[in-house]
């Protein structure tokens, strides 16, 4: 279960700091439906290689500062 909760515009802020972080993934590769932040994890774990721990804090981070640039 994910640690989070995601609505489409923050999903969108966060989705750009994704896009920056990893240039090889796309719009497409991004996709959300509110609710299924379990399903976005599993998604990004694949996508970019890494842990739960690490997309999970990842996303929390870019939470804790939607306007900043970093990721």
């Amino acid at each position: 279960m994910a640690s989070f909760t995601l609505t489409n515009e923050t999903w969108e802020k966060v989705k750009i700091k994704f896009l920056r972080k990893y240039r090889e993934l796309s719009n497409a590769d991004l996709q959300f439906v509110p609710g299924k932040e379990e399903e976005l994890v599993q998604q990004l774990m694949n996508l970019v290689k890494r842990d739960r721990e690490y997309v999970e804090f990842t996303i929390k981070k870019a939470l804790a500062d939607p306007k900043g640039n970093r990721l």
